[in-house]
């Protein structure tokens, strides 16, 4: 193992460990959020955090597939965000 491979697996551990903390935080604005507007919001970054945690993984492990999946999960998180947004203000999606 060379250092720049220990430094690597240190910052991946790091990063792991900060978005899964973001990940807990958002939990917790999702179920304790005052307004329907944190909720979304804790939504949409749950959404970013595990999109995060994807790409690190995928870092790790050192397969490509990972990274397709992350596009798939922001394209999902981004139109549920939306519809979501948009259901709250108007009361439909699709009009």
């Amino acid at each position: 193992m060379t250092a720049a491979t220990g430094v690597m697996e240190i910052a991946l551990i790091i990063a792991f460990l900060a978005l899964a903390l973001g990940q807990i935080m958002s939990m917790i604005r999702l179920v304790l959020g005052p307004t329907v507007g944190d909720r979304i919001l804790a939504l949409d970054t749950m959404v970013i955090n595990g999109l995060g945690l994807v790409v690190v993984l995928g870092i790790h492990q050192g397969i490509q597939i990972y990274f397709e999946v992350s596009l798939l999960i922001a394209m999902l998180g981004f139109v549920s965000t939306v519809a979501l947004a948009r259901f709250v203000l108007r009361g439909d999606i699709i009009e």
